[in-house]
């Protein structure tokens, strides 16, 4: 049995959610959003190249020694699926790896919201779900995913870069692909989609203007199709898609993006009082008004769109935040600081009578 096994067994039986392995420091376990130090010996650098190397495939090794970093995915058969990645920092080789839940959560395990829910059923457009890492994108749209697999009669395909969720047909024929296992990148794999018959295409990320570009293209031409970005609001998705094209082209970026997006959700996850995580999501949904400020260039009036199109499921993040407080979900502090206007939280949690975060309270 390999060493690692023994380590993600420990992770899993405290509900952890992420295992780090670092030369000079015993296993570090996050559980509920908190880095935890475990009680087990330290760490050398041969210890932990010892135990990464036992489990990596030989290309990650090779891809370590020559870029030192790679991700591959590890699993214990009929336990847990990991998310791993392998690095060379200032103390040595280390290691991160994250916990895949072997069964997909659901839609209705997430509560994910109605607005949320009906882009399974577009039938094409371009929908980005964004965040930090470990903000659970991948766990969103694994569940979107799940919900057309249950729903629709479709071809499903995924590029992924290593595949975390492991779907199995219902309704729909899935195709799962590894970039650097099944294909040579996103960019490639996203244009072989188009000669493969899907109706729905998941892009792991887009990472490159050329990935993104072939995104938009395939959602053009009547396909839909979900990817992730790094981004911390829904609005700022918008501008980020936009400005990674030369100057010169992002008229028309502008005006391809405005007819093919139909919804870009931001999320971050906050720690549940009484443990545990729940997510806060920022919902942008494309209607013909918003459209048009995307196709003129007026990315800046999209906040004061959202704010009025609350009845069509859109929401802004200090919305969803300050309703996770209301909920009683999340304490005041935990929204304060997973919130980027402070100051626009504050205002809401004064307007509904709710306390205040102690940073605030004690100025």
């Amino acid at each position: 049995m390999p060493e690692i096994d023994e380590l993600c067994k420990v992770l899993v039986e405290q509900g952890g959610s992420d295992l780090h392995l670092s030369a000079g420091r015993p296993p570090i376990l996050r559980c509920d959003g908190e880095i935890r130090r475990t009680e087990l010996p330290v760490l050398t650098d041969a210890d932990i190249q010892r135990i990464l190397t036992e489990i990596m495939p030989e290309r990650n090794r090779n891809e370590l020694r020559e870029n030192n970093d790679t991700d591959f995915a590890y699993e214990i058969p009929n336990f847990v699926r990991m998310r791993a990645n392998a690095r060379r920092d200032r103390y040595g080789v280390g290691g991160t790896l994250r916990v895949i839940p072997t069964t997909v959560i659901t839609a209705d395990q997430l509560s994910l919201p109605k607005g949320i829910r009906d882009l399974c059923y577009l039938s094409k457009g371009l929908v980005v779900v964004t965040g930090p890492t470990g903000s659970g994108k991948s766990t969103t749209l694994a569940a979107l995913i799940d919900l057309i697999n249950a729903t629709r009669n479709d071809h499903i395909i995924t590029i992924e870069d290593p595949i975390e969720f492991v779907h199995h047909d219902q309704k729909c024929l899935i195709t799962q692909r590894e970039v650097h296992t099944h294909t040579n990148s996103f960019a490639s794999a996203l244009r072989a989609a188009l000669r493969q018959d899907p109706d729905i295409v998941l892009v792991g990320e887009m990472r490159d203007m050329e990935t993104v570009e072939i995104a938009i293209e395939t959602a053009e031409t009547g396909h839909l199709v979900f990817g992730t970005l790094h981004t911390n609001s829904a609005i700022s998705t918008v501008s980020r898609i936009i400005d990674t094209f030369p100057a010169n082209r992002q008229s028309q970026i502008r005006s391809m993006l405005a007819s093919s997006l139909k919804a870009a959700v931001c999320q971050t996850l906050c720690r549940r009082k009484g443990g545990g995580l729940v997510a806060a999501m920022e919902i942008l949904l494309v209607d013909s008004g918003i459209a048009s400020l995307i196709r003129d260039g007026k990315t800046h009036q999209v906040e004061s769109a959202m704010q009025v199109g609350g009845g069509k499921g859109m929401m802004l993040m200090n919305e969803a935040l300050s309703k996770l407080v209301l909920e009683d979900l999340v304490e005041p502090d935990e929204a304060y600081i997973k919130s980027i206007d402070k100051g626009d939280l504050v205002n809401r949690l004064r307007r509904l009578n709710l306390p205040l975060p102690s940073a605030v309270s004690e100025a």
